[in-house]
This record gives C-alpha cells, sequence and structure tokens, in this order.
C-alpha cells in the first residue's frame, strides 16, 4: 500500500488547485493607504501596478478598482474589474451590482434569473466541492488497492466510472470565459473577416461569453448563436 501512495500524491498534485500565498506589494500597500483615506481617484493607478506589474490580484482589490473607477463615471471599466472579483470570489452581491449598472446603461450580457443565481451557487462551492470529490477518489483508490487481490472487476469499472464522471462535472461547472466589450460601437460579425455579414453593434461594456479565437478575431456567443468581434474591441476576464 505505501509504495502506490505517490501515485495518489501525484493525483492530487495534478487535479488540485495550487495555493498561493498572498505577495507583499509596496504598491498594493500604497493604494489600500489611499483607499482607506478616501483618495479614491489617488489609489487605482497603485492598484493598477500591484495587478500589472506586481502580478498581486485578489477580489477585494478588484472590487475597489470598480469602485474608484465608478466613481470616476467609467461604467465599462467598473464593469471588467467587478467581472474580475466575480471570477475570483462569486457573490451574489457583486452580481447584482454588475446587472444594476448593466441595466442602468442598457447593456446586454447580465441575466438576472434563477438559473444564474444557481450557476453562481456552484461556482461558490467548486474549489470546496473539487477537492471532496478528489479526496474521495484517493480513499477509494487506497482502499482498492489494499483489496487489489480480493475485489472484484466490478468495482473497478465503478471507481473508473466515477473518475470519468467527476471529470465531466468540473469541466461542466468550471468557469468559462467572459469579455467585456472596450470600445463604443463595436461591430459583431457572422464570420472572422471585415467582409463577413455584420450582426448588430455592440456597447462598451456589453458581455459576451468566450467560445474561441481566430486570428484578429474573438468567437463569441451573442444571442444564442456564434459571433465575431475584433480582439482589440474585447477585453477578456483574467
Amino acid at each position: 500500500m505505501f509504495k502506490k501512495a505517490p501515485l495518489f500524491f501525484l493525483l492530487l498534485l495534478t487535479f488540485g488547485q495550487p495555493i498561493k500565498a498572498q505577495k507583499v506589494s509596496p504598491a498594493l500597500q500604497k493604494a489600500d493607504s489611499l483607499y482607506a483615506a478616501g483618495q479614491v481617484a489617488a489609489a487605482y493607478p497603485w492598484y493598477r501596478q500591484a495587478r500589472d506589474h506586481d502580478g498581486v490580484q485578489s477580489g477585494r482589490q478588484a472590487l475597489r478598482m470598480a469602485y474608484t473607477q465608478e466613481a470616476l463615471g467609467h461604467y465599462p471599466a467598473a464593469l471588467y474589474y467587478l467581472s474580475v472579483s466575480q471570477s475570483l470570489e462569486p457573490r451574489y452581491g457583486t452580481w447584482q451590482k454588475m446587472v444594476a449598472v448593466a441595466q442602468q446603461h442598457r447593456l446586454t450580457g447580465y441575466p438576472d434569473t434563477w438559473r444564474q443565481n444557481l450557476f453562481i451557487a456552484l461556482q461558490r462551492y467548486y474549489y470546496r466541492l473539487l477537492q471532496a470529490l478528489l479526496v474521495l477518489a484517493v480513499l477509494a483508490g487506497a482502499a482498492l488497492l489494499v483489496r487489489r487481490r480480493t475485489a472484484d472487476r466490478a468495482w473497478w469499472a465503478v471507481y473508473g466510472t466515477y473518475l470519468l464522471s467527476v471529470g465531466l462535472v468540473l469541466n461542466v461547472l468550471a468557469p468559462g470565459r467572459v469579455g467585456l466589450v472596450a470600445r463604443p460601437r463595436a461591430p459583431l460579425m457572422a464570420g472572422p473577416g471585415a467582409g463577413s455579414a455584420w450582426l448588430t453593434t455592440a456597447a462598451a461594456g456589453d458581455r459576451f461569453e468566450v467560445l474561441g479565437r481566430q486570428d484578429l478575431w474573438y468567437r463569441v456567443r451573442w444571442q444564442d448563436r456564434e459571433a465575431y468581434i475584433r480582439r482589440r474591441n474585447l477585453l477578456v476576464v483574467e
């Protein structure tokens, strides 16, 4: 049994999410100090420096960046940082704020439905569910190895089916890529080319699910169909 233990540690290292220590950034400390003092506009460049140059990013930091942009009247940027915060730490309150801003400016891509609320709930517990399923997989695999001489092949088949099901479920629940339109009056095309049929004009702040990339274009989902938008016109949430 002990000879097989490294196999399961490898499984955890392969599928588990890495735990990263929070970096200490002077720029972030400066930004938090200015923000706490009520100087939100002055804090924003320091938050940008901490994010873009120091690689420091958190849900709270993104929320504060969103607040500074909203205070300056830059609602597309505010929606972008709200989206970043939502991707890092899914919360109902953050999504409702995004919905409110989108409705105020008549933007698309921000559904306020029970399906969206259910999806947020699943995303909130995605990593906990991942850990629980992986721990169960390791324990079940260890038990089968201990009883490998007496375990029926049917049990191995059940275990393999469980692993396959876990992979499928986690793939379905994994957060998808989304992008926000970065420029006003950005054209959506039926194909990845300027000569393709024009579908509609997107407003700055409109939100689309990103399906892929082709040359200078992003393939996105628009009204339950595929459309294309130039990469320079879409800011992908990362």
